[in-house]
C-alpha cells in the first residue's frame, strides 16, 4: 500500500507541480496537467506560471494565435483547453445548454432561437462584433425578456444564441484586451469549425474525456469523474469501463490506469521541497473537488476548516502535494498576503517572492473569480496576515 504521502506527491508530479514541464509549451502544460478552469480570475496564468515560469504575454499570444482557447466544455463550464482538445470539449459541452432551457421556461421557442442564430453570424460576415452591436445587428430578432427573465439571470435572447453558437463551434470569443481575466470578449466566426473533423459519438466523447481525466489526475474515484464530467452513474461506468481500472488499493474507492500502476510505485518523493502557488481552482483541486486528501491530519483541523475541509477559500501553496499554506494577492500593497501550516523556510520565502513579483508586474491582481475584488478580499487578506 503507498502512503498518502507518496501518492500525493506522484499526483503534483502528475500535474507538472515539480519542474518537470519547464521549458513545455502552454499547451503542453495543458495536455499534461488537464484543462485550466476560467472563471474570469487568475488561476489560468498561475497553472502556467506555477509549473513552468510562463508569463502572461506569452500566454495571451498563445490564446491570439488559438494554440490554447476558454471554450465550453466538460458541463457546459468554461476551461482552457490545449488546440487538440477544442473538438472535444465543444462536443461535451453541448449537452448543457444552461441559457436555452431558461429561454424555454420563458416562452422562447427553438424556431425562435434559430432564427437569431441566423441573424448573429449573418452579422458577424462582417467581422468581430460585442454583445452590443450584435444586438443591434440582430434588431427584433433579439427579445427581451422582460421582469421574469431578470429574475432568472437572462434579460434577452442574444445569449442564448450565443451559447448555442459556441457549442456548435460556429462562432468563438475574442477577449476585447486579450487576457484571460477579464469577462468582455467580442464574437468572431470560427473557420474552419473545429467540430468538422471531429468523428467522435457523445458516448466515444467520454470515454476520450474518462482516459484524459484519469491520466491528468493519476489516481481518483468513479464519483469524481462522473461530477467533473456532468453524468450519471451508469455514464460514469460506462465511460470508464473500456480503461480498464483497477482499484488503488484493497477497499479504496480511488481508480488507476493499469498503465500507470509501475509507474506509482517507482516514484520516489523528493526529499526536498517543491514549493508552488497555485490558484484556489487549480487542476490539483479542480478535477476531484475535494483537498482532503492534500491535507495533513493535523493541518484539517485548524480553525479554517472547522467545517470541514470542503474548499480553499483561498488561493493554496502547495509542496509536493501537500497544501502547505494559503495566499492572497493584496493590491492596496503590491504584495502577497500569505500563512504557511510549517516554518517557512528561505525556499518558501522565495517563492512567495517571485508569485508576488509575476502577480504585480505582469498581473496587476490575482483575482479568484469574477466577483472577487480587492474589498470582497480584504477579511481574507487580514487573516491571513494574522496568521489565521
Amino acid at each position: 500500500m503507498e502512503s498518502n504521502v507518496k501518492i500525493r506527491a506522484w499526483q503534483a508530479h502528475r500535474q507538472g507541480l515539480d519542474g518537470s514541464v519547464h521549458g513545455k509549451t502552454t499547451w503542453q502544460i495543458l495536455e499534461r496537467s488537464g484543462w485550466a478552469r476560467s472563471v474570469a480570475g487568475a488561476s489560468p496564468y498561475l497553472t502556467f506560471f506555477s509549473r513552468a515560469g510562463i508569463g502572461r504575454e506569452e500566454v495571451d499570444a498563445d490564446v491570439a494565435a488559438l494554440q490554447i482557447h476558454e471554450l465550453p466544455s466538460a458541463r457546459g463550464c468554461t476551461y482552457v483547453l490545449p488546440r487538440a482538445d477544442f473538438a472535444l470539449g465543444l462536443k461535451l459541452a453541448q449537452g448543457f445548454n444552461g441559457d436555452r432551457k431558461t429561454a424555454h421556461k420563458l416562452g422562447v421557442t427553438d424556431q425562435e432561437i434559430e432564427r437569431l442564430c441566423e441573424k448573429v453570424l449573418g452579422a458577424l460576415e462582417k467581422g468581430p462584433l460585442d454583445p452590443d452591436q450584435l444586438r443591434d445587428a440582430a434588431g427584433d430578432a433579439v427579445r427581451n425578456l422582460g421582469e421574469e427573465g431578470k429574475k432568472k439571470g437572462l434579460t434577452t435572447t442574444l445569449p442564448v444564441a450565443l451559447e448555442q453558437l459556441q457549442t456548435t463551434g460556429d462562432i468563438h470569443r475574442v477577449p476585447l484586451n486579450g487576457r484571460l481575466d477579464q469577462q468582455r470578449y467580442r464574437y468572431k466566426l470560427w473557420r474552419p469549425n473545429p467540430l468538422d473533423a471531429f468523428k467522435l459519438s457523445v458516448e466515444e466523447a467520454y470515454i476520450e474525456l474518462a482516459r484524459k481525466f484519469f491520466r491528468w489526475t493519476g489516481t481518483a474515484t468513479l464519483a469524481e469523474f462522473q461530477e467533473f464530467a456532468g453524468v450519471g452513474v451508469k455514464a460514469a461506468k460506462d465511460s470508464v469501463a473500456p480503461l480498464e481500472l483497477e482499484a488503488l488499493d484493497v477497499g479504496d474507492e480511488r481508480m488507476i490506469r493499469p498503465e500507470d500502476r509501475a509507474e506509482l510505485e517507482a516514484f520516489e518523493v523528493p526529499s526536498q521541497p517543491r514549493y508552488a502557488l497555485v490558484g484556489s481552482i487549480d487542476s490539483m483541486f479542480q478535477l476531484r473537488r475535494e483537498i482532503s486528501s492534500l491535507l495533513d491530519a493535523a493541518d484539517a483541523k485548524l480553525p479554517r476548516f472547522a467545517g470541514g475541509p470542503k474548499g480553499l477559500g483561498s488561493h493554496a501553496i502547495l509542496d509536493r502535494g501537500r497544501i502547505v499554506g494559503l495566499w492572497e494577492y493584496d493590491p492596496e500593497q503590491s504584495s502577497i498576503a500569505w500563512t504557511a501550516f510549517v516554518k517557512p523556510d528561505n525556499e518558501l520565502k522565495a517563492a512567495v517572492a517571485k508569485t508576488e513579483a509575476y502577480v504585480r508586474d505582469q498581473l496587476g491582481d490575482a483575482r479568484g473569480f469574477s466577483l472577487d475584488n480587492p474589498k470582497s478580499r480584504a477579511p481574507r487578506i487580514a487573516a491571513l496576515r494574522a496568521g489565521g
